[in-house]
């Protein structure tokens, strides 16, 4: 069946359609990912947006159960070169066909993926409308994606590790992936995922050592009326931001954050360690950035930055156990050179543990 593409800059393109067959609108971003297909279309991060594989080859390895990022994929629609519609691999159950189908997400395939990601990397925010309709090409008006978060944050607690023997943390969810709590229960941690919109008192009620802040969607600034809380509950525990968390952080302590001109979506981003000037290779999903500039009068100060285009990657308070990273250092599927951060946080917390409960 044939399926249209069609862009807030008037370009259109006709591929071979997959997946759900209802129409869909959408932020058009790309990915520059050779692997991790899986990853990528079930991170909540993407909620509300149509993912570009610029890696020509899509689905060749096929959908296991494993390494779903979340329960239900919040992305709009998959834009492919070439679809593989029978996988090799010994862990495949589903083709990505089958699972877009299954999860209501529209795909394109056989369309000049080149193509698309340079009309991103040109215009920036560009807008996408995905139908088999040909006579609603000439009628698309872009919507741009808002109030993203509370679609993909859990709405009640939920608690894993309960007979680990390490600190107990609380995971603030604006749509985290697996692969984060599965990296803080690797390192012996018990952890309480809450809803985005926790209250501090909520949070002391559970005790916890800890506080860790998601990655999540949309356009940091959304969060703005839950700062006040979000500010009492970081000054009261060690905490560690990613990616939104980290942006959350920033905007707590007086910085500004800004729309990048197309984001940093793939798994091959470098990124130096000011404090070391080793770098890293690093998972990367943001369209968002914090504001070099608006550092300079806050108690934060710059902890990483990316080598490409000098953009702020982190931050850590001159005074209390608080810092955060733009890049995933759980980096699934990805990197894992960052993987020691956890390391570094759970041991803080440890350390207050100690120190609270003597």
């Amino acid at each position: 069946m044939k399926g249209y593409l069609v862009l807030s800059t008037g370009d259109v393109f006709e591929g071979e359609w997959f997946g759900s067959v209802q129409d869909c609108t959408g932020e058009v971003v790309f990915n520059t990912g050779m692997t991790g297909y899986q990853e990528v279309l079930s991170d909540p991060s993407y909620a509300g947006q149509m993912i570009t594989f610029t890696y020509p080859l899509i689905g060749n390895y096929g959908i296991n159960e494993r390494d779903f990022e979340s329960i239900k994929p919040a992305c709009r629609a998959l834009l492919v070169g070439d679809l593989c519609q029978n996988p090799s691999h010994y862990e495949s159950d589903y083709t990505l066909s089958e699972v877009a189908e299954r999860y209501g997400i529209g795909g394109l395939s056989g369309i000049d993926t080149r193509a698309v990601t340079h009309i991103v990397r040109t215009h920036g925010e560009v807008y996408g409308l995905l139908t088999t309709d040909q006579e609603k090409v000439a009628s698309f008006i872009p919507q741009p994606v808002r109030d993203v978060v509370p679609g993909v944050s859990v709405t009640s607690v939920q608690e894993y590790g309960r007979e680990a023997q390490g600190p107990h943390i609380v995971l603030i969810d604006y749509g985290y992936k697996k692969s984060i709590l599965q990296s803080l229960l690797d390192g012996g941690c018990r952890v309480t995922v809450v809803p985005y919109n926790v209250t501090h008192n909520q949070v002391h009620a559970i005790r916890p050592d800890g506080v860790f802040l998601s990655n999540g969607p949309g356009d940091p600034k959304e969060i703005t009326p839950y700062l006040g809380e979000l500010k009492k509950i970081v000054e009261s525990y060690p905490t560690m931001g990613i990616c939104l968390g980290h942006q959350l952080i920033s905007l707590i302590y007086g910085c500004d954050t800004e729309r990048l001109p197309y984001g940093h979506r793939g798994s091959n981003h470098p990124v130096k360690d000011l404090r070391t000037g080793k770098v890293y290779m690093t998972s990367q999903n943001h369209g968002y950035v914090v504001k070099e500039d608006s550092l300079s009068k806050t108690p934060l100060l710059l902890t990483f930055s990316n080598v490409n285009d000098k953009s702020v990657e982190g931050v850590r308070h001159k005074e209390l156990p608080i810092w955060s990273v733009q890049f995933h250092p759980e980096a699934h599927a990805g990197p894992q050179d960052t993987g020691h951060l956890f390391t570094e946080f759970i041991q803080q917390c440890q350390v207050t543990g100690e120190k609270s409960y003597a």
